[in-house]
């Protein structure tokens, strides 16, 4: 539990990672891919105050007891979301796959989430895996990354007629939030491979069957992403990214997508995703209980965030999407509905 002014708040993290980027799980041959990604990410770092930067030694392989420290001792954590990702034609063991991040389970009962991924390129092999991960982990959720290289092809969209087996599967499995990366590349991932456009498709068809997490919102293709989520009630924005890589290096810009979320998505629609290890929760939830909305003319047709809006945004919203039971002393009232009200948004029903 978090506290401030007197005010408790559930922490719900959306997002976060536990990856394993050392030069000794880099693929023979693929060293500049495996190199250059986690250059990135580590550069993606510096966007965050300077005291939370770390070394890229560090940043590539970080312990069990960093983990618990930066997310549930520092961080003031209560529940967290494990999101796989693999990227194996760079890296040997995967950048974490779904094993790794089982292997924490044990140590943290009660406190994380493992959710899965798929691939429609792997075909009736991965179909097979993802029913194998589902018996074993019982997962609520998968991650996607449909610019992920894989065998000479440089990405995949969810309408590929490929991917309707892996949807379906997870309507038949009960696997229904589906998280995907759609925002800033990662070098040397194209950027093209994670337009938004494809989610619009996928959530008509899997309307009250499958969520949509969209994380990092789209950036930098905000207004198209805003303007799909809008009419789609089971698409979400998830704000990996939007907080730790804009609140500190981009005040301003950050108030312009916060002020857009608020306006077309609605708080209800809005999940907190500290994207760990990239950057800590710490400071990222304790700027965001500090922020409002600048006082600026330029701004001022924006909604303005309160208390009760960002008690859902930090983790009542993700309780709700993955039947988390939250402390009775934490919840706030909420609407019943299912995925969310649009009253929320004040571009749909205000």
């Amino acid at each position: 539990m978090y506290e401030k002014n007197g005010e408790k708040y559930f922490i719900f993290d959306s997002h976060l990672h536990f990856w394993d980027a050392s030069p000794e799980n880099w693929v023979k041959g693929q060293e500049q891919y495996a190199k250059g990604w986690i250059e990135c990410f580590h550069a993606y770092q510096g966007l965050g105050p300077p005291e939370t930067h770390w070394s890229i030694e560090h940043f590539q392989k970080y312990s069990v007891e960093d983990f618990e420290k930066d997310v549930f001792v520092n961080g003031g954590v209560d529940k967290a979301v494990f999101q796989s990702t693999y990227l194996k034609q760079w890296y040997k063991n995967g950048f974490n796959d779904i094993e790794q991040n089982a292997s924490l389970l044990e140590r943290f009962p009660g406190k994380l989430i493992l959710n899965g991924r798929w691939d429609p390129r792997e075909g009736e092999a991965g179909l097979r895996q993802l029913e194998a991960d589902n018996e074993k982990y019982d997962l609520k959720g998968v991650k996607l990354y449909t610019a992920e290289w894989h065998n000479g092809s440089r990405g995949w969209k969810l309408t590929d007629p490929e991917a309707r087996p892996f949807l379906d599967k997870c309507v038949e499995l009960g696997i229904k939030n589906i998280h995907v990366h759609k925002g800033p590349t990662i070098w040397p991932l194209d950027k093209d491979a994670f337009d938004v456009s494809d989610i619009d498709h996928v959530a008509t068809d899997y309307n009250g069957k499958l969520n949509f997490i969209v994380e990092h919102v789209g950036l930098p293709r905000i207004e198209d992403f805003c303007f799909m989520a809008t009419q789609e009630p089971n698409v979400y924005a998830g704000l990996s990214v939007v907080i730790g890589g804009l609140m500190h290096a981009r005040p301003k810009f950050f108030a312009k997508v916060m002020g857009e979320l608020l306006f077309w998505v609605g708080e209800d629609k809005m999940l907190f995703g500290s994207d760990y290890a990239i950057w800590e929760p710490k400071w990222q939830i304790e700027g965001f209980l500090d922020w409002e909305m600048p006082d600026d003319s330029e701004l001022a047709d924006y909604p303005r965030l309160g208390v009760e809006g960002k008690k859902k945004i930090l983790g009542l919203n993700g309780a709700r999407l993955y039947g988390v039971e939250v402390p009775e002393e934490l919840r706030i009232p909420v609407s019943a509905e299912e995925p969310a009200s649009p009253e929320s948004a004040v571009g749909v029903g205000g």
